[in-house]
Parts: C-alpha cells; sequence; structure tokens
C-alpha cells in the first residue's frame, strides 16, 4: 500500500534537543570533548569596550572558524549558511535551533582588529598544541621541519616587474605597493623582487613543483613525528633565505613556550645550509639533513673533500702534501679575514704548484689552489657523520610524514590557495589550518581504543 504523508500541519509544541542529534563518534562532538576556550575572553578582554551594545560572543566565532578549517569551508559567507543548516554544528557552537548566526562581516572586522591585535589565533595554536603535550603526543625526540608553496589571492597578470619600476609613476600604484616599496632596504640586500603583485606586494613570484608560476607564500611547519602534532607554524615569502631562518625562529618559540628542544631536526637539503647547521650544533641539536654541497667538481679536478685539513695548524694539505694557508704575509694584525659568504679562503703557494705534477688534475687554469672553508665547517662534519649512522635512514623515513600533513592541509581541508591578503593573512589563515590539523588529528588518536597488551590469537 502506498504511504501518503501527513496533512500540512505544524505541530503546536515540539519535544527537541540537539544534544540527540549528533552522533557519539561525530568528529565535532570528538573535538569538543578536547578544546577549551576558557580563558579566550579573559586574553582580549582589554581588546573590548566596557560601555555600548554587547558584541558577538568571541568564542562563538573562533567555534565558527575552526568548523571552517575543519571542514575546508573556504567562503566565510558559506561558513554562516552551514552554520545555519547543519545541526552538528549548531550543537558545536553552541546555538540553539532559534538562535541567529552572525553576520559573515563580523569575521573580517574581528580579524583586522581585535583578534589580530591580541594575536588571538597564536594563542589558540599554543593552547593546543600543550594540551598535545599534557597528552603525551608530543615527545620531542624528533622534529621534522619543511615548507610548502600556497598560491596568494592575487592574479598572476595583475603584477610589475622589476624592470618596469623605474619607468612607472608610483603616485599611480596602490597604496599597499608604495608602503612595501618603501620598506625594501637595497644597501641590506633586500634587493626588488623579479615580479610584485599589485595587489599583494608581499607575496613572491615563484614556481612550485608542477611548472606553474605564479605568486605564493611558503607555509612552514614545524612537526613533531611521535604523533604528527604541528608544534610550530609561520607564513614567510617564498625564499629559501626566509625559510631557513624561519626554522631558527619555530625551535626558539617552543623552546621559550613549550620548553622543548627536539633531540634531533630532520629536513631536507634546504635546510643543510651550513649557518643553520652551526646554529643547531650549537644549542645541541643533531641535524638531521643532508649537507648542501656546492665544492664537488664534475670536471675531473681534485675537490675540496680530496684536501686533508688540520684543526691544529689551520691548514690544508693537497693530495701533494702541499700547505694551503688564510693568509701567507706577516701582518701587525692577525685577524683572518672572513667573506660575506661565512668563509674563509686558504691558498696554496704559486711556487709549490708550479713545480707540482698534480697541477693538471688540480688547478689548470690558474696559477695557485684556493679553498673556501665555512666558519660553521665543524657543524657541517657533524652532519656528515649522522649521514653515515642508521638513525639517519630512519630519520629520512620519519620525515615524510610532514609532507603528509602538508597534503592533508591542501586536499582535505583544501587550503591551497589563501583568501586573506598580505603576511598577516597569511600567517592567520595557516595558524588556524595548523589548528585544525591538529584538533582532528588528537580526536582520532585519543578515541582510538587501547591496543591488545600482549594477547595472542589461538592457532
Amino acid at each position: 500500500m502506498m504511504g501518503q504523508l501527513p496533512p500540512d500541519q505544524n505541530n503546536l509544541f515540539y519535544d527537541f534537543c540537539l544534544e540527540k542529534f549528533v552522533p557519539d563518534n561525530h568528529l565535532l562532538r570528538k573535538i569538543d570533548a578536547l578544546l577549551d576556550l576558557s580563558s579566550l575572553r579573559q586574553h582580549i578582554d582589554d581588546y573590548y569596550s566596557h560601555t555600548g551594545r554587547p558584541s558577538v560572543d568571541p568564542e562563538l566565532m573562533i567555534r565558527m572558524l575552526l568548523i571552517g578549517y575543519c571542514y575546508g569551508i573556504r567562503s566565510e559567507r558559506q561558513l554562516c549558511e552551514e552554520v545555519h543548516l547543519n545541526l552538528a554544528y549548531r550543537w558545536f557552537c553552541r546555538l540553539g535551533l532559534e538562535s541567529a548566526v552572525p553576520n559573515h562581516s563580523t569575521f573580517s572586522k574581528n580579524r583586522h582588529g581585535r583578534f589580530r591585535d591580541s594575536d588571538t589565533f597564536r594563542r589558540l595554536f599554543e593552547d593546543v598544541v600543550e594540551l598535545a603535550i599534557t597528552h603525551n603526543l608530543v615527545s620531542a625526540d624528533g622534529f621534522a621541519v619543511d615548507a610548502s608553496l600556497i598560491r596568494a589571492n592575487s592574479c598572476y597578470y595583475n603584477c610589475i616587474s622589476k624592470d618596469e619600476l623605474p619607468q612607472v609613476d608610483r603616485s599611480q600604484l596602490p597604496d599597499v605597493v608604495n608602503r612595501y616599496l618603501d620598506t625594501l632596504d637595497i644597501k641590506a640586500g633586500n634587493a626588488f623582487p623579479k615580479k610584485i603583485s599589485l595587489s599583494d606586494p608581499q607575496s613572491r613570484w615563484a614556481a612550485n613543483r608542477q611548472g606553474a608560476a605564479s605568486f605564493f607564500y611558503s607555509a612552514n611547519y614545524l612537526v613533531d613525528t611521535q604523533a604528527n602534532i604541528i608544534v610550530d607554524a609561520q607564513a614567510t615569502p617564498t625564499t629559501r633565505s626566509y625559510e631557513v631562518e624561519s626554522t631558527k625562529a619555530m625551535l626558539s618559540r617552543v623552546n621559550e613556550r613549550f620548553k622543548l628542544t627536539p633531540k634531533k631536526l630532520m629536513g631536507d637539503m634546504a635546510y643543510g645550509a651550513a649557518h643553520l647547521l652551526g646554529w643547531l650544533v650549537d644549542h645541541g641539536i643533531q641535524p638531521h639533513s643532508p649537507v648542501w654541497e656546492k665544492s664537488e667538481r664534475s670536471d675531473g679536478t681534485f675537490s675540496s673533500s680530496d684536501f686533508k685539513w688540520n684543526a691544529t695548524a689551520n691548514e690544508y694539505r693537497c693530495p701533494a702534501n702541499k700547505i694551503l694557508l688564510p693568509r701567507r704575509r706577516n701582518f701587525k694584525s692577525r685577524s683572518i679575514t672572513v667573506t660575506k659568504a661565512d668563509t674563509i679562503i686558504y691558498r696554496s703557494s704559486v711556487k709549490d704548484c708550479a713545480a707540482c705534477d698534480l697541477k693538471p688534475q688540480c688547478t689548470p687554469n690558474t696559477s695557485f689552489r684556493k679553498i673556501a672553508r665555512s666558519i660553521h665547517e665543524d657543524a657541517r662534519d657533524v652532519a656528515r657523520q649522522i649521514m653515515q649512522t642508521d638513525e639517519y635512514q630512519k630519520s629520512r623515513h620519519e620525515r615524510k610524514k610532514i609532507e603528509m600533513m602538508f597534503a592533508h592541509l591542501k586536499r582535505i581541508l583544501k587550503l591551497d590557495r589563501l583568501r586573506l591578503r598580505g603576511l598577516n593573512g597569511a600567517q592567520d589563515e595557516f595558524l588556524l589550518a595548523a589548528t585544525a590539523q591538529n584538533l582532528r588529528r588528537m580526536a582520532k588518536v585519543l578515541s582510538q581504543p587501547p591496543p591488545d597488551q600482549g594477547v595472542s590469537t589461538p592457532v
């Protein structure tokens, strides 16, 4: 018998409870059991006026933003519509069936104002990391560091090249571009980028692995490899030097905030720069990164590794057992010149090279041989020794966990292109995304039942 809907008559009273309609295994229910926003009001209380009309609850806005980043809802207009319609979202945001959802413009007003001034997103992220530490999900045995390109919110054709800049009337450029150009200090080595975006000048022109050139920011992650918890995140322009320097800043911030120093740091060759290796060794951190070698030769002549170093005498010995010294004249000043690249040049004697039978294999085109030794060469030697160990081979596999975090960021959370502009906007998005990733990871790990205590199944 064919069924039929009842007549269109609304009930006079309803007995409805949101709590009953959210399943026990729902992701938001697991996250809600972990999330503690009790300190949020006290943190941003000074940024609210004590008079006037009551504002939208800041906890409500934070919970809505977390929903957006957990489920890849990139538009705040769409986020407001989803919270209005979805019962689980309403339950997580502490909204009743008849409660009004804030207007989408409320988010941008607070983000550019009190949230950014009070560094609320950084505080939220650190509170979640501290929660992971209390649940023993962070061990500090090993951290992995890497950066991934995230496309900026700008068109590749809406830009001006470095060559066109001298002929352009700067009064016709947007104010944000002029302010950015004023901050560039050419004397300090901050040369003009190849191209400057007119809508987001702080982004950098670069090409990703697919070869597509556009404007990008770098999302820098520092991940504890025990449970894949992101312990710090930072946005930088897409330049290798900025990415390497951000590693020092993130490690220092984690040490200052959580009193954590990793035993080892795993990274790719970009993090094998000499000055970073020296910084890590000085701070007692084992560098598990391939050393960035630029001295190996492919023309058949002797490389720097063919020369023997004598630390006591501060000299190199060539394959013919001749001496290379940083200086050969007796000056009143005994200081040794360090180049801008933080290297010391060791030179051989012209007389020794002229009478040497190995000169065609060593320096066929010049009258003497020179070797540039980094002032951090001792730290580079430490990294080379670590590369020969079995622990380093294990670290190479553990480091790939951070690649999974970036794949999750782009494919699941859909953060392959930024919505906000400027370095501050990129920082806000990366911190919220990292917070969402940590909460999702903790909800999954902590909700799993404990493993069997060695109970075997009878055969």
